[in-house]
């Protein structure tokens, strides 16, 4: 127990400051940098309540995909960090009001905050027979795509036109570049690609 409480305070330090660090870091790619280890240490706040999937998930959905990403674009954006920096004192008052509106919000919900006697036995969901018997991850997956397949399957078609429909508002035709258009070639009849053309003998030798 004194290990787990030694790892436990070791992540949430190192996860609150990393956090702390990605919004006061002057470099973009330093709040990057910054990020993925608030996310591995999340990770590791997961292992320790026996969540090994959301920790897994974490990892490399996060870490592997969306941070990554955000590192590549950074650095491959021009972008100069002294126009960036030009402007904060003309948005600081409207940053400290809305800053001061959160706080007062966050001291108001954690001010009337009361735990209810009986909120450890209630349960969001039943979950399955055996599940003391199973693993994290087996389990969630049983849960998932049994009670809620549908609603799982949803999300899934969801996103996935979320994702075509970023592609579609972000693609642009350009002028003068030459595209390839599968319909107009499977449409092409033989006439119009293939041509016979008779050839006297002897005319198709030139000098």
């Amino acid at each position: 127990m004194i290990l787990q409480a030694i790892m436990f305070y070791l992540f949430a330090v190192v996860a609150v400051a990393s956090g702390v660090m990605v919004v006061a870091a002057r470099n973009p790619v330093h709040s990057v940098l910054f990020l993925i280890l608030a996310f591995f240490n999340a990770a590791g706040l997961f292992v320790l309540m026996g969540a090994e999937f959301l920790a897994m998930i974490l990892v490399i959905v996060y870490v592997g995909a969306v941070a990554v990403l955000f590192l590549f674009v950074v650095m491959m954006l021009d972008i100069d960090f002294a126009e960036l920096r030009s402007g904060f004192m003309r948005y600081l008052p409207i940053g400290a009001l809305i800053g001061f509106i959160l706080l007062a919000e966050l001291l108001l919900i954690f001010g009337s905050w009361v735990i209810a006697p009986g909120v450890a036995g209630l349960k969001a969901a039943p979950l399955p027979a055996n599940a003391g018997a199973l693993t994290n991850t087996r389990a969630l997956g049983e849960l998932l795509y049994t009670r809620y397949i549908f609603a799982f399957q949803a999300a899934g078609v969801i996103l996935l036109v979320a994702m075509i429909g970023a592609i579609v508002l972000t693609l642009r035709a350009r002028v003068g570049v030459r595209h390839q258009s599968i319909a107009r070639q499977l449409a092409r009849t033989r006439a119009e690609s293939v041509e016979v053309v008779k050839v006297p003998i002897g005319g198709g030798v030139g000098d």
